[in-house]
């Protein structure tokens, strides 16, 4: 895995900052640092700032875990063009199957984890995620909810950054969602920031010249082939973004001079 940001790779940037490009991007742990109550997940003001700009420089989406509603209510006033929710789920029509079938998790999910301190359920309609970073045994506390999680029918188990999320199969995944709104756009290629196992379904697309997938933190065994070092470095990312898109207006600027 190699990080986009290294002068090695500056060329690969511009190729796609200079095409007619979609960026997507994850938020929590991508946008807004990972905290431990997900709703204080929020970006810095710098952060908030840059993707404000990179808004009227680009078309911009963000891809998220959280339900739509939540997402949209972190994003408000950033010029964010599409808000997609629930791993991928959300907007879509059609999905009531996947509605009914999350419905029956809930309280089968609560009788099995009763009096586990330190977990919590979220139900995001499309999708629920159980979160343990609250407690003081997390092994055995995610170890639980993974017991708790297999019993349920129907169900896609996703791991994350101390959260279990419950998907229902077949639903739609991130990837699915990517492409949908890079047709709906009208885009030719796409750059994709995330840091988590559901970001994967992006990250595994095999599409050399039209899908850039970045990754926030390198890991081994992610199929992104690039990464950034850290949530921190989003900014810098972004910066060099916004760059590489002057670069392209003065270029075509001395085009259309001549």
């Amino acid at each position: 895995m190699r990080n986009i940001l290294s002068l090695a790779h500056v060329g690969l940037l511009r190729q796609f900052a200079w095409s007619n490009v979609l960026l997507a991007f994850d938020y929590d742990g991508t946008l807004a640092p990972i905290v431990s109550d997900p709703a204080r997940a929020t970006m810095r003001a710098g952060t908030r700032g840059l993707l404000d700009r990179l808004t009227r420089a680009y078309p911009c989406i963000v891809t998220s875990g959280r339900s739509r509603a939540d997402a949209s209510r972190l994003l408000r006033g950033t010029g964010v063009l599409q808000v997609i929710g629930n791993h991928g789920a959300e907007p879509l029509a059609g999905n009531e199957r996947f509605l009914r079938k999350v419905a029956l998790w809930k309280p089968q999910l609560a009788q099995r984890l009763d009096g586990l301190r330190g977990v919590s359920i979220e139900d995001k309609t499309y999708s629920v995620a159980v979160h343990y970073g609250r407690s003081r045994r997390k092994g055995e506390a995610r170890a639980a909810i993974l017991a708790a999680a297999e019993s349920l029918a129907g169900v896609r188990i996703i791991g994350g950054k101390q959260v279990v999320n419950l998907l229902p199969e077949g639903a739609p995944h991130k990837g699915i969602a990517l492409e949908r709104e890079r047709t709906r756009f009208a885009c030719d290629t796409a750059i994709y920031v995330g840091d988590d196992e559901t970001d994967e379904d992006v990250f595994s697309m095999n599409q050399p010249g039209r899908l850039l997938p970045i990754r926030v933190g390198p890991k081994r065994t992610s199929a992104a082939t690039y990464h950034i070092s850290s949530q921190a470095e989003i900014d810098g990312l972004m910066r060099a973004l916004l760059e590489l898109r002057r670069g392209r207006e003065a270029r075509e600027g001395l085009r259309a001079a001549r």
